[in-house]
């Protein structure tokens, strides 16, 4: 499945719907929190690079796996952010910074997934991906 979609904040969630019908249909119900976390984060962050523009998004299954794969229009490469200890009181929950205090999504992709990376596209642009074994 390659789904074209909006790179929006309703995007990640519009991924977990979508994914959810095809693990349910291969029998994947037990890596579904995984790879629901792993859609969220590479959906999240092609979002991020081209906001309002048109990002897609595949989950595809073959013999080493359930594939989810992000493409977006920007060719910088994807690079996680120095891991910074949060604690209560460095925390910014006002509502204009509280996407800042991520920066922990591609570490938690490399950690779940069996293997991941980035894949620059012949037509501009870039697929991020990840593998999740079942």
């Amino acid at each position: 499945m390659l789904i074209p979609m909006l790179a929006s904040k309703a995007a990640p969630g519009l991924a977990r719907t979508l994914t959810q019908t095809r693990l349910n249909k291969w029998g994947y119900t037990h890596i579904s929190d995984d790879v629901f976390l792993v859609a969220s984060e590479l959906v999240t962050n092609a979002a991020a690079a081209t906001p309002g523009e048109e990002i897609r998004y595949q989950c595809s299954r073959d013999s080493g796996g359930v594939l989810i794969a992000v493409w977006d229009a920007s060719p910088e490469r994807p690079r996680a952010r120095p891991m910074v200890e949060t604690t209560l009181d460095t925390l910014d929950v006002s509502e204009e910074h509280w996407d800042d205090n991520g920066g922990r999504g591609l570490p938690i992709v490399a950690a779940l997934a069996a293997e991941c990376g980035h894949t620059p596209d012949p037509s501009g642009g870039k697929w991020v991906w990840a593998r999740l074994k079942p």
